[in-house]
């Protein structure tokens, strides 16, 4: 990862083999196109974007230094900064970078993530004392159902729970994007959750959301009244920013310990399920961490602090 914390100590460590990795090896042939977004604050600030041939001899990191101007600390192991926007502290909350392939954070440094081709990197300098860790995004759609994780295959199941119409509309989007869905949910699979929440959060890993973003990464959550459920953002803070109406929708990955990515399409009702799936496609997704849908309007989560 590219934060400060548990993951210094390993970038030290390696920091020798890193310098030498990078001394007197030729780039080697293309391995294919890469996908490179930087962004701040959640993803709601652009810094660059590119997208270039990666040699074979290539991670993350060297691609990076490739395209953006950055800054290197512990051995070349950690980013410090990407075009000149740093780490730093703000009213007592850190900011650093993180850094996402393929839609899931990399349980390593992007020095020790080599690159095969076709793969969405995606960097974001954000506040994380809400949350250490964001396991998934959605912001990298198609992937990770096109290019599968952390060099696993896609191998990709819906998993229809009482979504009733929504659970084709999301079928139909990923079909859009040649997915090709499992029979079942055979282990080893990205399984999106499509229905209810009142329903899907039966589900071990989509129950995160209830446990806050420092458990699941979501900056989102459900409150129930009179039986029905509402859908709530949470800001950069973890706290709660705005209840959104009825028939909003969320779309939300996660992930379970060392588990495969799980997407959630859920809502309060039959319609906010059927809004969320709606929203299942790169001119929604792109370069958010999770979205709430309503009534056609996207609105990417976390939200600002004071914004209710």
């Amino acid at each position: 990862m590219a934060r400060r914390g548990p993951a210094v100590a390993t970038l030290l460590l390696c920091g020798a083999a890193l310098a030498a990795a990078g001394c007197g090896l030729g780039p080697g042939s293309g391995v294919g196109k890469v996908d490179l977004a930087v962004t701040r604050e959640f993803g709601t600030v652009k810094v660059s974007e590119s997208s270039g041939e990666a040699n074979e001899s290539d991670t993350v990191m060297r691609f990076l230094e490739g395209e953006d101007e950055i800054e290197t600390r512990y051995g070349g192991g950690y980013v410090k900064s990407i075009d000149g926007f740093g780490e730093t502290e703000s009213g007592g909350h850190p900011y650093d970078w993180f850094f996402f392939v393929d839609g899931v954070e990399s349980p390593v440094g992007a020095a020790e993530v080599s690159l095969n081709g076709g793969e969405k990197v995606w960097w974001d300098l954000h506040d994380w004392s809400a949350s250490e860790q964001v396991p998934a995004v959605v912001g990298s759609w198609p992937a990770p159902f096109t290019t599968g994780w952390e060099g696993h295959d896609p191998v990709v199941a819906v998993e229809c729970e009482g979504g009733g119409a929504a659970c084709g509309t999301v079928e139909a989007a990923l079909a859009k994007e040649g997915v090709k869905l499992s029979k079942g949910s055979p282990k080893g699979a990205i399984r999106v959750l499509v229905g209810p929440w009142a329903k899907v959060r039966s589900d071990p890993a989509a129950a995160l959301v209830e446990d806050g973003p420092g458990e699941s990464g979501v900056y989102a959550d459900f409150e129930e009244e009179g039986g029905a459920w509402r859908l709530v953002g949470l800001d950069e803070n973890g706290t709660k920013a705005r209840t959104f109406g009825a028939e909003a929708g969320l779309v939300a990955a996660t992930r379970r310990f060392e588990g495969p990515p799980v997407w959630v399409v859920t809502g309060g009702s039959g319609g906010a399920v059927r809004a969320a799936a709606e929203a299942l496609g790169t001119a929604d997704l792109r370069d958010h961490y999770a979205v709430a849908s309503e009534a056609g309007t996207v609105t990417p989560l976390p939200l600002r602090s004071g914004s209710e």
